[in-house]
């Protein structure tokens, strides 16, 4: 049964008339009869009672009145829907990042995107750089924000922050109470870096600062995210190196102090699949280049 003979016959059955129906319906009124004789063929019932004066909806019509109108409605609301979603309108994004990135302008591009985009569901994780790489890889998720970036041709890049380092330390740590602190000067001290692995990550990049500042860590701790690391840190397990913006929060047992020395900063990046290009991926990207170009 067409869906077109379907609205046809509940243009009828609205109007009850055939010439105000086929006005409504922008065609003939033969074509509109014609329709309707073999819709009724089709079922093997007549719909429509006929006269001169009035046409009346039969017993068998009102049937087909009740389920017509629910599978247009259904079927309307399924196009509605499907367009909302190719438009980015609605759906689902999924998007992971580094824990650190939580403390920074993150939650802020977020609420920016639910307030242009509020019928889209935000499925939000983290996840250290190795797993937002092969999550992007194998489909499971759709934006990345990782740091500082994660390195592969096949991903689309959009640089979202930039931010010096600093020094997580014990609250009970005499580093806490210094006026000035030397990087050079932590050669005693133990680091707890994060990641634990994959190797190379995070954690080598801050090995390598202190071998600019020709030390190497009294010992070394490795905790396998930011949030193990500070945890560490908050009961004087040792200090930490990490991105300013993550100061902004307050942690029980923990003082955040910048310090003079080797400091290159860090930064956050955007990523997604170059050949991802669902509505919602790319008006989440449009929606983090305003977020940047407005800061």
């Amino acid at each position: 049964m067409e869906l077109r003979r379907l609205k046809y016959f509940l243009a009828v059955a609205d109007e009850l008339h055939f010439g105000r129906a086929a006005s409504r319906l922008g065609i003939a009124q033969p074509p509109l009869s014609r329709q309707i004789a073999a819709l009724e063929a089709d079922i093997g019932a007549r719909l429509f009672d006929r006269s001169r004066s009035q046409i009346r909806l039969t017993q068998a019509g009102g049937v087909l009145e009740g389920h017509a109108r629910q599978l247009v409605d259904r079927l309307e609301s399924a196009y509605k829907e499907t367009r909302l979603v190719g438009a980015g309108g609605a759906g689902r994004l999924r998007v992971a990042f580094v824990g650190s990135a939580s403390h920074g302008v993150l939650p802020s591009l977020i609420k920016s995107y639910r307030s242009h985009y509020p019928d889209v569901e935000l499925a939000l994780s983290a996840m250290n750089n190795a797993a937002l790489h092969s999550a992007l890889v194998q489909r499971e998720i759709d934006i990345a924000v990782a740091r500082p970036e994660l390195k592969d041709e096949e991903l689309r890049r959009e640089p979202l922050e930039r931010e010096p380092l600093i020094l997580a330390v014990p609250d009970n740590s005499d580093l806490a109470t210094r006026a000035t602190i030397r990087f050079a000067d932590l050669g005693d001290q133990a680091f707890v870096l994060y990641p634990r692995r994959p190797r190379p990550s995070y954690a080598d990049f801050v090995l390598d600062l202190c071998r600019q500042a020709d030390f190497e860590p009294a010992a070394l701790e490795l905790a396998q995210d930011y949030q193990t690391a500070i945890a560490l840190v908050s009961v004087g397990v040792g200090i930490s190196v990490v991105p300013e913006s993550v100061s902004r929060t307050t942690r029980p047992g923990v003082f955040f102090r910048s310090y003079e020395g080797p400091n290159p900063g860090t930064g956050l990046t955007i990523h997604a699949r170059r050949d991802n290009q669902s509505r919602q991926v790319l008006q989440f990207l449009e929606v983090a280049q305003r977020f940047v170009r407005g800061r």
